[in-house]
């Protein structure tokens, strides 16, 4: 029987939806305004930005299963294995006026090994290179947030083990 997994991560940006739509449609393009490719292993897939797209990031493998331009992209993994299920970015209004929320949300059912390399690596792992991307999309928009947070220790050990 596998372990559940949901993380969720949220970032208000003082933008219109459709502004920070167009910054999520540049996922893996060569002018990528979201995924932090500056710190991390950059997003690749085999074709544009589509559902059917196959690709990841390092050794994390995944397929777009859904893409609303502008609004919503969700991804099915297909690897590391024992790592089942899907993660999505997704920009709704935000609670004040002229904002918006990005929301990044990965729900999975981890078995086998990944029992234990998502507590112990992946999700610290994970949750650093996804405030990046939120820390990098309000930067487009004139946030102040650093390029990064501080790395736990934690984080900064893990990023210089080799892959």
């Amino acid at each position: 029987m596998g372990h559940p997994v949901r993380n969720v991560h949220r970032r208000t940006i003082p933008a219109s939806p459709g502004a920070v739509g167009a910054v999520l449609d540049t996922l893996a393009s060569p002018g990528d305004l979201l995924w932090p490719w500056e710190e991390w292993p950059p997003v690749r897939f085999d074709r544009p930005l589509q559902p059917g797209a196959a690709g990841g990031h390092g050794p994390i493998r995944y397929t777009v299963e859904l893409y609303r331009p502008g609004s919503e992209l969700r991804c099915t993994f297909t690897g590391p294995r024992g790592v089942d299920g899907w993660h999505r970015f997704a920009v709704t209004e935000g609670d004040r006026p002229g904002t918006s929320e990005l929301v990044h949300e990965l729900v999975v059912v981890t078995s086998g090994l990944a029992r234990l390399s998502w507590p112990f690596a992946f999700r610290a792992l994970h949750n650093a290179l996804i405030e990046d991307a939120l820390a990098k999309a309000a930067r487009h928009f004139g946030s102040t947030a650093p390029p990064h947070r501080a790395w736990t220790p934690w984080v900064r050990l893990l990023r210089r083990l080799p892959a």
